[in-house]
């Protein structure tokens, strides 16, 4: 974040987020939310079924669901890191963090303040502020790349030693000769992203409400509306 996003505001609406970022966002959402149902009960899977095993295929289609969407996600994260070449300022903002800028750490104390209920107004903030930035360069950057290699570690069993998920991700066992340890890993990914999710929601609504400027919608129109500038 620069520090030109803190506090400065033009207008009553700003517009922030391109197209390809707000489609990347709710695909990205859309396949997290298969991922981490199918993935559970990949993990916890259901009773058997009743009658012949050959006339049942749940488990290959909740297998099959979750592939794909492991698919749509990676390749969704490909096409992210293409569009910050392209596009603006803010769809670079998730990939980085300016370590180096004391505003920017001061900024991270002030929203912590701001979100225990110990600061009576909030910041205006143009694009992340510096408390999600931090946070969705760990969760939407670093921990996405970390389920993806592992993901496509664990498909490299099924899909074989000559496949081409075991050339790119096999080095994962390496580091992890039990692929169990992997799926633990893996598994333990998908309740760190849900909690995530639930605070990310949560956070998203809080400031729509209290620091009155858009969140949710954001992610809709791609403009950042300012309600105090609006009304006064």
């Amino acid at each position: 974040m620069d520090a030109d996003d803190h506090v400065i505001v033009s207008g009553p609406s700003i517009y922030v987020y391109e197209a390809p970022v707000r489609i990347w966002h709710w695909a990205n959402a859309l396949a997290i939310v298969v991922l981490a149902v199918t993935g559970y009960f990949i993990g916890s899977p259901l009773p058997s079924m009743p009658g012949e095993a050959s006339d049942h295929f749940l488990t290959g289609y909740i297998r099959f669901a979750h592939f794909s969407a492991g698919y749509v996600l990676a390749i969704g994260f490909l096409c992210r890191i293409l569009w910050t070449f392209f596009g603006n300022r803010h769809s670079r903002q998730i990939f980085y963090l300016p370590v180096w800028s004391g505003t920017w750490w001061a900024g991270i104390l002030r929203e912590l303040r701001w979100y225990m209920f110990l600061e009576k107004e909030p910041y205006k903030y143009v694009g992340h502020n510096p408390l999600a930035h931090v946070a969705m360069f760990l969760m939407f950057t670093l921990f996405t790349a970390f389920m993806i290699v592992t993901g496509f570690a664990l498909y490299s069993e099924g899909a074989g030693i000559d496949s081409w998920q075991a050339k790119l991700f096999g080095w994962v066992f390496t580091y992890f000769p039990n692929s169990q340890d992997v799926h633990t890993l893996h598994h333990l990914g998908m309740w760190v992203i849900v909690v995530f999710a639930v605070i990310h929601i949560y956070a998203a609504i809080r400031e729509d409400i209290m620091s009155r400027q858009t969140m949710i919608s954001t992610m809709i129109s791609g403009e950042r509306q300012f309600r105090d500038e609006r009304e006064g």
